[in-house]
This record gives C-alpha cells, sequence and structure tokens, in this order.
C-alpha cells in the first residue's frame, strides 16, 4: 500500500516506521523539558499558615535544575520508557495516517492544493484515533514523572514502567489505563491537527517567499511555528490531562476544569507554557528534520 504523498511516495509501513522512529528521537531529546511541564502543570497553589509559601518549581530552566538538583539527573528522563512506548504507537499512527485520511476526505480523484480545513480535519481524526490506542503509555509516563523526591524510608508508587501497568491494573482495574482520555484525545486531536496542518501552512508560506527552499532552515522554521501554534491551542486541555492522569481525586475532566479554575485561576491552563513551547517547539524541529530524513533513507531501500 502507498501512502498518498507525493513528496516521498513510500508504503504506510515505511511511514510508519520512519514516523515512531522521528517520533520516539525526539522524545529522547526533549523529555527533560516535558518533565519539568507535568512538573508545572501539577504544582497548586500552596497553602500557608501565618506566612506565604512559595512555589516549589519555577519556570522551565528553574524546575529542570531543581529536579536535577533534588533527585539527580536521571530524574530528568522519568518516563522515557513509557515514553518511547508512547511515541511509537502514537506518533507512528498520528503521522502515518495523516495522508491516508487525508486523501480519503478529498477523494481520489482530488486534483490541485488540499485545503486547510481538510488538513486540519484529517489531523484531528488521526490524532484522536493514535492517542486512543496509546492512552495507557501516557498514563504511564505522566505518573512516573510526577513522582518526585520521597522522604527516606518511603518506597515509590512504581519499580519502572512495566511494573506501573501491572500495579494500575491490580490496584485500579483495566480501564484505569484509560484514565483522562477524553482530554487526552481533545488535546492530542487538537496539538495533532495544529501541529501537522500548521506545518504545512507555514512551510508553503515560507517557500514563496524569495531565496528559500525546501530545506533544513524551512524545516526548521515550520517546526518552530508548528510548535508555537500547538501550544496556543492545546495548552488548556493539556493541563487538566496532566492533572487528572496525575491525580485520581478528580471525578472527571469537566470537575478537574471546573476546581482548575476555581482554585487556581484561569492563568493555571497555562501552567508551564514555556516549558511547553520549549518542549513541542524543540520536538517538532527535532521529529520533522529526523521524519524527512527518515522517510528519504526508507525510499532509497523500497526504490532498490
Amino acid at each position: 500500500m502507498v501512502a498518498g504523498d507525493s513528496k516521498s511516495d513510500i508504503s504506510f509501513a515505511g511511514t510508519f516506521a520512519s514516523s515512531a522512529f522521528a517520533a520516539c528521537f525526539a522524545e529522547i531529546c526533549t523529555i527533560p523539558l516535558d518533565t519539568a511541564k507535568v512538573r508545572l502543570q501539577l504544582q497548586k497553589k500552596a497553602v500557608a499558615g501565618d506566612g506565604i509559601a512559595l512555589p516549589k518549581y519555577k519556570g522551565m530552566l528553574g524546575t529542570v535544575g531543581t529536579i536535577a538538583r533534588e533527585e539527580g539527573l536521571a530524574s530528568l528522563w522519568k518516563g522515557i520508557v513509557p515514553g518511547l512506548h508512547r511515541q511509537c504507537l502514537f506518533g507512528g499512527l498520528r503521522i502515518g495516517l495523516y495522508e491516508p485520511i487525508k486523501n480519503l476526505y478529498v477523494g481520489e480523484n482530488f486534483v490541485g492544493d488540499v485545503p486547510l480545513t481538510t488538513k486540519i480535519l484529517a489531523g484531528l481524526t488521526t490524532g484522536a484515533l493514535a492517542i486512543s490506542v496509546a492512552n495507557p503509555t501516557d498514563l504511564v509516563k505522566v505518573r512516573l514523572q510526577a513522582e518526585g523526591k520521597l522522604a527516606a524510608g518511603v518506597p515509590r508508587r512504581y519499580s519502572g514502567a512495566l511494573n506501573a501497568y501491572s500495579t494500575i491494573v491490580k490496584q485500579e482495574g483495566v480501564r484505569a489505563l484509560w484514565t483522562g482520555l477524553g482530554p487526552n484525545v481533545a488535546r492530542n486531536a487538537i496539538i495533532n491537527a495544529a501541529e501537522l496542518a500548521s506545518y504545512d501552512q507555514v512551510k508553503q508560506t515560507i517557500l514563496k517567499i524569495p531565496g528559500f527552499t525546501d530545506n533544513v532552515l524551512t524545516h526548521l522554521l515550520s517546526g518552530l511555528g508548528a510548535g508555537f501554534v500547538a501550544v496556543c491551542v492545546g495548552s488548556p486541555v493539556d493541563v487538566v490531562k496532566s492533572r487528572m492522569m496525575g491525580d485520581s481525586s478528580y471525578k472527571g475532566t469537566i470537575d478537574c476544569f471546573v476546581k482548575t479554575l476555581k482554585n487556581d485561576g484561569p492563568l493555571a491552563f497555562y501552567k508551564g507554557f514555556i516549558p511547553n513551547f520549549g518542549r513541542l517547539g524543540s520536538w517538532n524541529v527535532i521529529m520533522f528534520l529526523t521524519l524527512e530524513q527518515a522517510k528519504k533513507f526508507v525510499k532509497s531501500i523500497e526504490s532498490a
């Protein structure tokens, strides 16, 4: 089966493998920023008795520094194993299915530029489908990232990714692996559409500027643009998703949204915006650059 990408003309399996590889590589490079983002999002207003309690984590670099100092450098890569599980499934599916779904929406006889609305719809569809499959990996990643430094003698909640999967199933049931599915589907469908559609549009716009060609600089600028749009659009649902996955006291998506708004104010929905942009911006740049090269490599193998 050939994915309908005139630029690459590689099989769906080749597109899936290229997408999974690119997503995993980007994950390894940027997960410290994601860990910082999760900690900032889960941080609630401190309740002080007589004085003012200062928040433990401040800013992206401050949070990274605090985690590294208190818990060790390796703690910044907490959740990397389920993170890679997630990217193999989610990254491979959402990007691998994007072209086939887009072609399905426009029809096989369509000629010309695909409308932006169709690109967005295809991104929403593949993002929702992919995260519905990969939600358990996201849940475990957030749980591992959320666990900070423990007091002496206090055992860790989970010994690792596989232990986390089995412990959650034993203690909370299989359905618990899909905790936060609602906001997670909303977040990833929206962010996927924002990333893929904006990457296409930014790249298309840049290529119309004299002197620009389809090269690394264009991919870099397009990736940054895609990351910025994705964070602006997806940050509120991202915060709700992280809080629901990190804290089981919420009754549902609406409950989490209302309590966050009531207790922490509207700006809480943009907590961790800078590390989130640092994460998604750099993630998109690395992923798209790697993806372009990986697809070229796969094309050379398939056409040999």
